[in-house]
């Protein structure tokens, strides 16, 4: 492919793309196809001659999107958002483009130092502890990770290398597979699936310890769970406290949590993938009190800041942490620079060596979208999971389950709780809109999130007008169909009854 046809397939993609999201509404948000439906569809081998690109996007509508859930549309309500929106398409075709990986600050200093910048502007926005940010004196600093899976993971290597380091100081006698095999952690029973297995791939149990009635991990819970682990012998390293569980949106008391990761060593960090861009708006602040106990804390810019996925952002008070649990120099690797404040050699911070310019897209739509509109894209998802909450308190077969919290309604059919999973599979079955169920106290319930490019209120009203039309027909009295023989049959038995002599006598 030269550069002119590059220009005619890359038009047509993006003509493609453009096309898809402005007719999203159009489309079931769930797909009707099969395990194994596109292994039909395409040839068992790779073919031996290059086709025509003109093929290749024929293809797109035959092949891919026929297996599409379309997480853009509006009608998709199950999971929190994996936001996206024009400028950060654009910015990830321009990284794809320049095909940086920005492993040390040589390799490209821009990619480096962009987000340098950008994690302050971030941490800014969302007014975070200032002990966090790169330009503090302080050893704190930013990173953008891929997702808060690998934040979380992140931290808990962290925090057992450096527990790790210190108990050998202290206790010289154990050997260092002594230690390491008596480490353990702690988050709450609601925290996200990532946390357990973060656990699994670090070697380091977590202790799920259970929330309360709300949903949320308080400090004496904990508390009462290390002094157990202590007096058997463990060492605590880690909490990962959650801002908005992925059940319910509950958020961990952390003004209680902090001062007991204080006083026991443990490593304080805030999981805070969805609702932790809320704090851009300083109404929401509050509800983060304690925040500057934590060690690290993470969000999603790609949930609700209309990035595209992948892009993590995490803050640490010492970075230097990382850089003492993940460093390995190699010849190749080293460079003049390298050591400097505005030039980390960002491989020192993450999993794996390679990474990509994510911080171009992140710097294109702060700069084409604007601080202000980020803030009221965020404040008009809230209205509007109010606007469907106050749908659902006005009928009163079914009832809220927790209070609602940012953008997510969690509510069920009153009654058993057949009812609410008969009532997600007829709707799921449909495809016009898309929920998926959790439990909270025992009750099965359904996930309203609002989600999507750009929703409105007709949405809202599309979505609670298929929830009632799909409940009157779960919940109308039932028809009993019975064949006209039995009908004849009974008849006849009956007759035959009455004009026995026994039955006569009974009758007078």
């Amino acid at each position: 492919m030269d550069v002119n046809q590059f220009r005619e397939f890359a038009k047509s993609a993006v003509d493609f793309v453009a096309d898809y999201l402005e007719n999203i509404r159009d489309r079931p948000v769930l797909p009707s196809v099969e395990p194994g439906y596109l292994h039909k569809l395409v040839p068992d081998e790779v073919p031996e001659q290059p086709e025509q690109w003109q093929e290749v996007m024929k293809d797109m509508e035959r092949v891919i999107l026929p297996g599409v859930t379309h997480w853009q549309s509006p009608n998709f309500h199950a999971y929190y958002p994996t936001a996206t929106s024009f400028p950060s398409i654009v910015g990830e075709m321009i990284a794809s483009g320049l095909g940086i990986i920005g492993f040390s600050w040589i390799c490209s200093p821009a990619c480096t130092e962009l987000e340098v910048v950008l994690m302050d502007w971030l941490g800014k926005f969302l007014d975070l502890p200032a002990s966090f940010l790169n330009c503090s004196e302080g050893p704190g600093g930013g990173v953008i990770q891929g997702s808060a899976s690998e934040a979380i993971l992140v931290a808990i290597l962290a925090a057992r290398e450096q527990t790790v380091r210190r108990v050998k100081l202290e206790h010289p006698e154990m050997s260092e597979s002594e230690i390491r095999g008596k480490l353990v952690s702690y988050s709450s029973d609601q925290s996200n699936s990532c946390v357990e297995k973060a656990g699994l791939l670090a070697a380091v149990p977590i202790r799920l310890i259970k929330a309360d009635d709300n949903g949320s991990l308080r400090g004496e819970e904990l508390e009462k769970t290390v002094l157990t682990d202590i007096e058997n012998g463990l060492i605590p390293i880690i909490c990962i406290a959650t801002f908005g569980t992925t059940g319910t949106c509950a958020y961990d008391h952390m003004d209680e949590l902090g001062p007991i990761c204080k006083k026991y060593n443990i490593w304080l960090h805030i999981d805070a993938a969805y609702a932790g861009a809320a704090l851009c708006c300083p109404e929401y602040r509050p509800l983060m009190s304690g925040i500057d106990w934590a060690d690290s804390f993470n969000f999603n810019l790609h949930k609700w800041m209309m990035v595209n996925f992948d892009c993590c952002a995490m803050w640490l008070k010492n970075a230097d942490t990382l850089v003492e649990a993940f460093s390995v120099d190699r010849i190749y690797l080293n460079h003049q620079f390298q050591g400097q404040s505005k030039a980390p050699d960002y491989r020192h911070w993450q999993i794996p060596l390679g990474r990509r310019f994510r911080a171009l897209k992140v710097w294109i739509v702060l700069r084409t979208i604007g601080a202000e509109n980020i803030r009221n894209n965020i404040r008009k998802h809230i209205h509007l999971a109010e606007l469907f909450e106050n749908y659902v308190k006005m009928d009163d077969r079914f009832e809220i389950v927790s209070a609602r919290s940012m953008g997510l309604v969690c509510f069920r059919l009153k009654g058993d709780c057949s009812l609410t999973r008969q009532l997600l599979e007829k709707i799921t079955e449909r495809k016009q809109i898309y929920m998926i169920q959790a439990k909270c106290n025992e009750k099965l319930m359904m996930r309203f999130v609002v989600a999507g490019l750009d929703p409105n209120e007709k949405d809202i009203e599309f979505a609670w007008n298929e929830i009632v039309g799909q409940t009157c027909e779960l919940l109308q009295p039932r028809k009993l169909a019975v064949d006209d023989s039995v009908i004849d049959k009974v008849a006849n038995n009956f007759a035959t009854i009455l004009t026995t002599a026994s039955h006569q006598e009974k009758l007078k």
